[in-house]
This record gives C-alpha cells, sequence and structure tokens, in this order.
C-alpha cells in the first residue's frame, strides 16, 4: 500500500461533498451523508492457507495502524470503537443507520475521528467478510453520528 497515495484519497474524501443518494464510482459504497472507499485489497483465501491468512491480516492492521499515525498527528488521537456490540443490537432487530450498520457485519473495529471545520467523522478500518475472501483496508467519510 501506498500511504502517500491513500492519505490523498483520505484527504479528498473529506473535503468533498457526501452524496445525497446511493452508489456511485470508485467507492466501496455511498449512500445519504456517507462514502466508504476501498483503500487497498488483498487476494482472496481460496487456494491458501491460514499461515497466509494470517500474515495477510497482520498487514492490513498494519497498514491501518500507520496511516492511523499520520492522521492522529493532523486530527489528534482516535476513538477505537468496537463494532460488535452495534452488529448484535442489528441482530435484535434494532434499526442501526448506515454505514454503521453495514460496516458492523464485516468491520470489527474502527479508528475514529471527528473532523471538526467539515462537521463529519472519519474512520479507517480492516473488512474481511468472510476466511476465504480478501482484505479491505476502508476510509469512511460520514456525516451521520456512530450509534
Amino acid at each position: 500500500m501506498d500511504i502517500a497515495r491513500a492519505l490523498a484519497r483520505i484527504e479528498l474524501l473529506c473535503s468533498g461533498d457526501l452524496p445525497a443518494e446511493h452508489g456511485g464510482p470508485g467507492c466501496a459504497s455511498r449512500g445519504p451523508g456517507y462514502t466508504v472507499a476501498e483503500l487497498t485489497t488483498s487476494g482472496d483465501f481460496w487456494e491458501r492457507g491460514p499461515a497466509e491468512w494470517e500474515r495477510t491480516e497482520e498487514q492490513f492492521d498494519a497498514y491501518r495502524d500507520g496511516l492511523s499515525e499520520r492522521l492522529t498527528a493532523r486530527w489528534g488521537a482516535p476513538h477505537l470503537v468496537g463494532l460488535a456490540g452495534v452488529f448484535e443490537r442489528s441482530q435484535s432487530g434494532e434499526d442501526i443507520p448506515e454505514p454503521w450498520g453495514t460496516l458492523s457485519c464485516h468491520v470489527p473495529d474502527l479508528h475514529l475521528w471527528r473532523i471538526p471545520d467539515r462537521d463529519r467523522w472519519m474512520a479507517l478500518g480492516v473488512s474481511q467478510w468472510d476466511r476465504e475472501l480478501p482484505f479491505q483496508l476502508l476510509a469512511v467519510v460520514t456525516d451521520v453520528d456512530p450509534p
């Protein structure tokens, strides 16, 4: 992963307008008040063993932590937010606003900053839907408060 390119993409996401509707180019998902963008994606794990999966998980956590260090210099220390409770609440029938509801299905925790001059949230998280599927480092920008 190219840290400088990822930081530039995050800056662009933070400074741009948030969508009013679902969909749009170049992002994992977009919807009213949020954008979730893939910063980097691994290969899948259909033909690879558990050791490769563990190395990739560690690598993606290191990518997130490296970006988090640079963003901490800009915005201060992040809130470290676990999404397991949000996922449990959604499974119990609570209506969780997006992007938080979907993120809780595949991102265990987030590094979360409040961007005061833009009145929005920015988060970094490592996504992995299932053991065979790729890891993704995601950047989330939203004006929807976390649940």
